[in-house]
């Protein structure tokens, strides 16, 4: 473009180069808007107003589940500490370091191995990719993420609030620096695998399938609860509170993430493989 001045008028000339009869740009001149000269980023306003009304809404909902689980917490070591239930609950934990057995010892270490961090964010891992290749979006896999995640934040939050001693007892695994309440190991395995059943309920339309998957599912927090308690690792209270934070967590990122009730709710026919009538008997 050519800027041509003649006293107080100034004329601006559109100029095109062309080489061999074509304009350089292989089309007509397009003057550039300022806010055009860069890459777009029209994605980040719709992401921004998507992610973070959700991101508030769980947040919030964590903090309340926090400050219930402080309160439970405060009243087992400020209220309940010389009363008859703790009482009561130092007889479960001697009757299960009083009845161990090789066998079970064994046993319960691969139990409680299945709520250990590592084995808890790889099958999340696992279990996150599975769900994407199998429906072809992420919804599911950031629900169980946000499940996961949640426990764990709420948990860590906890744990910096309230300080109860573990069992009295001998233990047979070396005790971490975190306090025995909640049960870490538990509520991680309630939120995955919690949160793994009710992805298989909604979408599992085979009924004998979806029957024996959701079952072995919830079995295993239990099975993990059994063996932190066996082992002398936790207080029967601790594990109950752990199973309130990842079955609350579950709930909060099924509200939230997939804006669905977590039982009652139909699932997305589209979204489950196709199964004959007979093979959904």
């Amino acid at each position: 473009m050519i800027v041509r001045g003649t006293g107080t008028d100034t004329v601006l000339i559109p100029l095109t180069i062309t080489r061999g009869g074509r304009s350089i740009d292989g089309g007509p001149h397009q003057a550039l808007h300022p806010c055009h000269a860069g890459p777009s980023r029209e994605w980040v306003h719709p992401l921004v107003t998507r992610v973070a009304p959700t991101a508030a809404r769980v947040l919030l909902s964590l903090a309340l589940l926090w400050a219930a689980l402080v309160g439970v917490g405060l009243l087992l070591t400020r209220v309940l500490n010389h009363t008859g239930f703790v009482s009561t609950e130092d007889a479960v934990d001697r009757a299960f370091a009083s009845n161990r057995t090789p066998q079970l010892n064994d046993t319960t270490f691969l139990l409680s191995g299945l709520g250990n961090t590592g084995a808890i964010v790889g099958a999340l891992i696992v279990v996150a990719i599975a769900m994407r290749l199998a429906l072809k979006r992420w919804g599911e896999s950031i629900f169980l993420i946000v499940a996961v995640a949640g426990q764990a934040l709420v948990f860590l939050c906890v744990q910096l609030v309230i300080s109860r001693p573990r069992p009295h007892v001998r233990r047979l695994d070396a005790s971490p620096p975190t306090s025995s309440f909640p049960s870490g190991h538990t509520g991680a395995a309630t939120a995955l695998f919690a949160g793994s059943a009710l992805l298989v309920a909604w979408y599992v339309r085979r009924r004998w399938v979806k029957t024996l998957a959701v079952t072995l599912l919830l079995a295993v927090p239990l099975l993990v609860a059994f063996g932190r308690l066996y082992r002398g690792m936790h207080h029967p209270s601790d594990v109950l509170v752990a199973f309130l934070n990842g079955l609350a967590c579950v709930t909060i990122a099924s509200l939230f993430v997939l804006h669905r009730r977590t039982w009652g709710q139909q699932p997305d026919p589209s979204a489950a493989p196709a199964t004959t009538d007979a093979e959904a008997r």
